[in-house]
């Protein structure tokens, strides 16, 4: 990997695990601090290694400059030294004997601590969501803006905002008590399972799909059952959700980067080995005696790994549905849920129960009553194809739509 491929890419992986350890150092309260020196440190790497070329162990020389600039910060600046010497242990000699822990253990712990910290109840999702991307994925203000479809200065201030509260809160970096890690998960859940989403169906204009979204929600789902305390069912059920849809992203785009339907799909291109996880995690989510949105949601991805059409999957999947809907109601469940209905039993009474929900600012709900009013009566399957048209958001969904009107 050459320099112009290997810096964004240690960037994307290294700084938010610096960002975290320094933020669980110096105290959420400082976490602009802890941001500026992992920036500088890349800055750093930019510059040295044009001149000096690649060290020979990169990510240790990251660290090492980080350390390096985090004592140097103390050291220059009394008044932050000061405010943080309840928080960091001095050693007698002094500022540079400050523990800094870049271990992979202390990193991984940092990383799970600062989740449950951005996921703190007071701060909105949007900001939980931010924040994540931010501080422990590595993304920039501009991708977080793109992502979440709004601008630099919508993000600056949403981030602002939170990081705020948390300080007014005083929010601490540490592994949450059994029982608030309990009243908490449900919430770092939601926040793994928004930015998946916002990975696999992404609306920026560039991109349907964004897997690195998708990556970076599945390895803070990983950290989750790798540690014992958090390591629940309703973890497992997440995370066996997130491989099974995962397992289909390389047939789900053509060469175009345009989104190819379910049914068109190369069964071949589906990545075999993470459906294998997929069940796996589901197995061990079905161990204990609670079911929840994640182990109905993976159930229903499990039976898609299965291509063909049979009466036993739609059958299990409405079911499926039919629970989900009963834990927590979903205007998009109800809609996905009349598609297997029509399966088990016909467009006819799938088409009474969509048009029940009148979801009139959804393009997702005309392009389902385009599809199930197609052979019955094409017209209005026209009708609401085009009204699917002028709803949608990205290229991709107008030119896949625009296609099935040219073709009717």
């Amino acid at each position: 990997m050459n320099q112009q491929e290997l810096i964004p890419h240690l960037f994307r992986t290294e700084f938010s695990k610096i960002t975290a350890v320094l933020c669980k150092l110096f105290g959420i309260k400082h976490i602009e601090v802890a941001e500026d020196i992992a920036s500088d440190t890349f800055l750093a790497a930019f510059e040295t290694w044009s001149f000096k070329g690649i060290p020979q162990n990169p990510k240790a020389w990251l660290y090492a400059v980080a350390k390096n600039k985090a004592r140097n910060y103390i050291a220059r600046n009394t008044i932050f030294a000061e405010k943080i010497v309840s928080e960091i242990t001095y050693s007698s000699s002094g500022i540079q004997e400050i523990e800094i822990d870049l271990s992979e253990k202390n990193i991984m712990d940092s990383q799970l601590q600062m989740l449950f910290a951005v996921c703190h109840p007071s701060i909105s999702a949007e900001a939980q969501i931010g924040l994540s991307l931010r501080i422990l994925c590595g993304f920039g203000i501009d991708e977080i803006a793109t992502a979440l479809l709004t601008n630099k200065e919508t993000i600056n201030k949403r981030l602002f905002r939170a990081k705020e509260k948390l300080r007014l809160e005083k929010v601490q970096i540490v592994f949450p008590e059994k029982e608030e890690i309990n009243k908490r998960l449900q919430t770092v859940l939601t926040t793994l399972y928004l930015l998946f989403n916002e990975g696999y169906y992404s609306e920026s204009r560039d991109s349907i799909l964004r897997e690195d979204l998708c990556k970076e929600a599945m390895r803070l789902t990983y950290l989750l059952i790798e540690n014992e305390q958090t390591n629940q069912n309703s973890v497992n059920a997440l995370l066996s959700l997130m491989c099974f849809q995962a397992s289909r992203f390389t047939a789900r785009k053509n060469e175009n980067g345009e989104i190819i339907l379910y049914q068109d799909q190369d069964e071949t291109l589906w990545d075999h080995e993470l459906i294998s996880r997929g069940a796996y995690f589901l197995h061990r989510a079905s161990l204990g005696n609670k079911i929840s949105k994640y182990h109905l949601e993976a159930s229903i991805a499990y039976w898609h790994t299965i291509k063909k059409d049979t009466t036993e999957k739609w059958e299990n999947i409405l079911q499926l549905f039919n629970q989900l809907l009963q834990i927590e109601y979903s205007p998009i469940a109800s809609l996905n849920r009349t598609y297997a209905l029509s399966k088990v039993y016909g467009k006819e009474i799938a088409i009474a129960e969509a048009e029940k929900l009148k979801l009139t600012d959804n393009h997702f709900y005309f392009t389902l009553l385009g599809e199930l009013y197609t052979d019955i009566d094409n017209n209005v399957a026209k009708q609401h194809f085009q009204k699917a048209l002028s709803l949608a958001k990205t290229h991709t969904d107008r030119h896949t739509l625009q296609k099935k009107i040219d073709n009717m």
